[in-house]
């Protein structure tokens, strides 16, 4: 089983910063996937960053170039850097992990971008 805890959330004023972390423990296995989501009120979740392990990245059309995923191996953390921060990008941050085939979630941390 994996425990995945995210931090790092909170209120953000337009085009600010903020650097979401989550720490995985448990049973883990090498070679694996870790993912960020989100999910805004009355949406579906989404996913927004992904890193495997070679280091390989991909993003979501909506936060290409603000926002940076990367991992930390031998801590088992992926961080999530979210720079020129817009309204929209407001949302539960979710922190998901898989290995051996199994999908972890973390509980989630809200990010609310406003003035």
């Amino acid at each position: 089983q994996v425990h995945l805890a995210e931090s790092g959330g909170g209120l953000v004023q337009p085009g600010g910063s903020l650097r979401l972390s989550c720490a995985a423990s448990g049973r883990i296995f090498p070679g694996y996937t870790m993912d960020w989501f989100r999910q805004a009120p009355g949406k579906q979740r989404e996913l927004v960053a992904t890193i495997i392990t070679g280091g390989s990245t991909h993003y979501a059309d909506s936060v290409k170039g603000r926002f940076t995923i990367s991992r930390d191996n031998a801590e088992n953390t992926v961080y999530l850097q979210m720079d020129s921060l817009k309204p929209e990008d407001t949302a539960v941050y979710y922190c998901s992990m898989v290995t051996n085939s199994v999908r972890s979630w973390g509980q989630g941390t809200q990010v609310t971008v406003s003035s």
